[in-house]
Order: structure tokens, then C-alpha cells, then sequence
């Protein structure tokens, strides 16, 4: 990244505590070697339990970052846990107002889709300071994704899986980790988006555990959607009571069931190499003999 490129870069803590304050220095070093003016609201010494501090502190962490004039983005330290705790109480039209770039994943999907059913704000599900930033060697490609997504106001992601059905839709992009699409469910911080683009991923679940989340939410009529994108799903562990019911078997029985095209393969997720994702913009998904790409425009890129 052109080192004159300066932006400011809020980081706080809306969900866990890093287990490792080096990492987070190294995260701080790295951005302002990228250009970045760093404001970091989070103060280890603050945590509370397994939270990065008290509700109370990172709510204010979150509506300090949004009165800042000079932050850009909004940057989460790490996800988690923590998110719930706290949305009944943050002031979403604030932060949505401000304009900033509120960048992270997992836990942090629940603010991105608490943000979108309330007001239809764009945010970026992307790299956060643990472990992305953090790392003594960063992903280069998890890095540059990010910066080019940012920095440009369209942005395409091209993968690939041998099983890709054949695709050629527009919609609202929007999703993130399942588990908490499904925990949000019912709520009024859960997007009521149809004919949309939803992406999924999540880490340590088991397939039939991701199965049952994907049936209750088309039991719930929130699959009505023009296409569905597979993230990353790992960390789970097979057994023999499987039987041979794995990934690939419930994803064929998805497919059968759900009446929609589901791809695979988008390169996002709690993995080392991802892709950065406008959550809210407009989006054009297109596959073909296995080739898939994902435009999206329509998101507040930096100025450059």
C-alpha cells in the first residue's frame, strides 16, 4: 500500500480481550506502516472476564470511534463473544451517521446486521486486529484484499469448486458467520433481506449443525434469497457414527432442499487467507463451469 495514503484507524474491542498484547502492537506498527493514523481504544489492562472490557466501556469505545473526525475505520479487535451484550444499548444510528468503515467478522456480525436492518448501512466483513493484523508474518493476500476493496468503489472476487451450478444474478450482498445470522433470528437487529446474495461461514461446527442452522433459517422464510455463497467451514471432527455424512452430504442435501443455488469455495471465514466482503452493497454473482465471481459496488470506498 502507498505509504501516503493516510487514513485513521480506530481498533476497539466490542467482543473478546487479545490473549496477546505483543500481537497487537505488531498490528499498530503495521498499519502506520501502511499509512494509517492508529487510534486504539483498547486498553488491556480494562478486560472483564473474557471480554475485552466492561459493556459499559466498549460501548463507549464504539461511540467514541464514530465521534472522531479522524478516523476512517473502525477496525475490531477480535471476535468472540460480546456483541449481544451490548447492542440493545449502542446507538446504531449514531454509528451508522458517522460514516465510518466498520471492518471485522465473526461476533462482529452481529453489529454488521444490526447496522443493516436498522438503518441499511454498508460495513465491511474483513481481517481484524487478531489474528490478521497481528500475526508476525500477516497473510499478504488477506491484507492486499482488504486495502483493494477499500480503496476502490468496485471491487470483484473470483473462485472456483467443480460443483459451482450455473449462476447469473444481482442482489444485496449481506451475512457473515452463521451462528450468529441464526442467534439474531427473531430479532429486530436481523435484516429482513429477499432476493439478496447470502454468504455464510463458521468455524467448529459440525455439518449437521450447520444444517440445522441453514433449516431454521428457511424455516423462518429467511432463505428467499437469489443465491447463497459458502464460506469457510472447518475446525469440526468426524466420527465414525457419521457414517458418511459429511460436508459434501449435507451440502447435496442443502441443495436439494433449499430451492436456491448454494455455491462454494468464496474464500472467507476464520482462515488465514480472506477476502474482504461489503456487507449491504449491491452485488453481481455470476458462475460458470465452476468459475464463480462476486462484484460488488455501491459501498463508501476511501477517498483516495
Amino acid at each position: 500500500m502507498n505509504s501516503t495514503f493516510s487514513i485513521g484507524v480506530a481498533i476497539v474491542a466490542p467482543g473478546g480481550y487479545a490473549p496477546d498484547q505483543a500481537g497487537v502492537s505488531r498490528a499498530e506498527t503495521r498499519l502506520e506502516n501502511a499509512g494509517c493514523r492508529v487510534y486504539n481504544y483498547y486498553k488491556p489492562a480494562e478486560k472483564y472476564q473474557r471480554f475485552g472490557a466492561s459493556d459499559e466501556i466498549r460501548i463507549a469505545q464504539l461511540h467514541e470511534a464514530a465521534r472522531n473526525p479522524e478516523v476512517d475505520i473502525v477496525l475490531s479487535l477480535r471476535g468472540g463473544y460480546g456483541m449481544s451484550r451490548i447492542l440493545p444499548t449502542l446507538d446504531l444510528d449514531l454509528l451508522a451517521a458517522s460514516g465510518k468503515r466498520f471492518v471485522g467478522h465473526s461476533d462482529f456480525t452481529a453489529l454488521q446486521m444490526a447496522m443493516l436492518a436498522r438503518s441499511g448501512a454498508a460495513t465491511f466483513a474483513g481481517p481484524m486486529v487478531c489474528d490478521d493484523f497481528a500475526r508476525e508474518e500477516a497473510s499478504e493476500f488477506t491484507l492486499n484484499q482488504f486495502w483493494q476493496c477499500l480503496r476502490n468503489p468496485s471491487y470483484s472476487i473470483a473462485f472456483q469448486a467443480d460443483d459451482h451450478p450455473a449462476v447469473d444474478v444481482e442482489g444485496i450482498l449481506w451475512g457473515g458467520n452463521l451462528t450468529m445470522l441464526t442467534h439474531l433470528l427473531g430479532t429486530e437487529w436481523f435484516p429482513h433481506i429477499e432476493d439478496g446474495i447470502l454468504f455464510i461461514e463458521d468455524i467448529n461446527e459440525h455439518p449437521y449443525r450447520v444444517e440445522r442452522m441453514m433449516l431454521q433459517l428457511l424455516h423462518a422464510g429467511a432463505l428467499r434469497q437469489k443465491a447463497i455463497v459458502l464460506g469457510d467451514f472447518s475446525g469440526y471432527r468426524l466420527t465414525d457414527y457419521d457414517n458418511g455424512y459429511d460436508l459434501d452430504a449435507m451440502l447435496a442435501y442443502l441443495r436439494q432442499r433449499l430451492g436456491v443455488p448454494v455455491l462454494r469455495g468464496l474464500p472467507f471465514g476464520h482462515i488465514r487467507d480472506k477476502v474482504t466482503l461489503a456487507v449491504g452493497c449491491k452485488a453481481q454473482l455470476h458462475s460458470s463451469q465452476g468459475n464463480a465471481t462476486l462484484t460488488m459496488s455501491g459501498y463508501p470506498a476511501l477517498a483516495p
